[in-house]
């Protein structure tokens, strides 16, 4: 397996504004803490995607992280949208037909791919709205949630669920939308080969690198000072200076980071014995989940 010489997770979001909260961008190098890269005002989804087409022109030796689902389960019900015949067959198709359902929407929304009167039917809206084909219960689940679920690694929810905190759909539709505007410009793994030089996307899951951290389950969010030096002391890692606030979008991030330092050399994280080539393609995997 290849090594990287530094390391980034961004900590997403859906949320409809220009500039959400939510967003936050970590970075560790070979030496020294990790540090939050912050732009003024705050982060876009578009200053994303523009700090990661930089990284592909420069062809940085960076990992980068994402927290969002990378596709929607398939494998499941042999379809992401049952009953619908435009219903995409692999993740690729899945993000190229979510953004150019979208193209009207501002900031990298997805307002327009969830009223669709087809891709509506399978999602549990806010307002007590939900489509005739959602199945209930937490939702739909690709096969790595499922696999998270079941080993105690994590308690992944479904893209499906557009409802309450924890409700992860409409990040991981708008990172749908960012990933395809990419174009190819930095692989995705698993979707695509790791490259032999220049930056690499995975996708990740921060509750995983917490418990790697010392989190206690269920309580794995970090909102203070001490917490995340005890969180960073755990990974070997320094602590940066004192943030202007201490939400668990920063800590989060920082924590996640240093996690992909220590971790990323381990070739076991990148040929998970439950993924098959065909999940790769339709489904991708969390990366660090085995």
């Amino acid at each position: 397996m290849r090594s990287f010489s530094h390391f980034a997770c961004v900590d997403w979001s859906g949320a409809k504004t220009e500039r959400p909260d939510g967003i936050a961008v970590a970075i560790i190098g070979p030496d020294g803490p990790p540090a939050l890269l912050s732009p003024q005002p705050r982060w876009s989804r578009a200053d994303v995607l523009d700090w990661l087409l930089r990284l592909a022109e420069d062809r940085r030796d960076i990992l980068i992280g994402f927290d969002l689902s990378m596709a929607l389960p398939f494998h499941d019900r042999g379809a992401y949208f049952p009953e619908w015949s435009e219903s995409p067959d692999h993740a690729k198709a899945l993000w190229r037909a979510v953004d150019a359902m979208c193209d009207a929407d501002p900031h990298l929304n997805v307002t327009s791919f969830l009223n669709h009167h087809q891709a509506s039917r399978h999602f549990r809206h806010g307002g007590g709205q939900v489509g005739d084909l959602f199945t209930g219960g937490v939702g739909r689940l690709r096969e790595v949630e499922r696999y998270q679920r079941a080993t105690g690694q994590a308690n992944s929810a479904s893209c499906f669920n557009l409802v309450g905190a924890a409700q992860v759909g409409k990040s991981s539709l708008t990172g749908m939308r960012m990933l395809h505007q990419l174009y190819g410009a930095i692989p995705v793994w698993p979707f695509d080969p790791v490259p032999d030089s220049g930056p690499a996307i995975v996708e990740i899951y921060t509750t995983v690198a917490a418990l790697a951290a010392g989190q206690p389950r269920g309580r794995s969010k970090v909102r203070d000072r001490a917490g995340l030096k005890q969180a960073l002391t755990r990974l070997n890692t320094a602590t940066p200076a004192r943030l202007a606030r201490y939400d668990d979008h920063s800590t989060d991030a920082l924590i996640t980071a240093a996690w992909m330092k220590q971790v990323a050399a381990n070739p076991s994280l990148w040929n998970p014995p439950e993924m098959t080539d065909e999940i790769a393609q339709k489904e991708g995997w969390t990366f660090g989940v085995v």
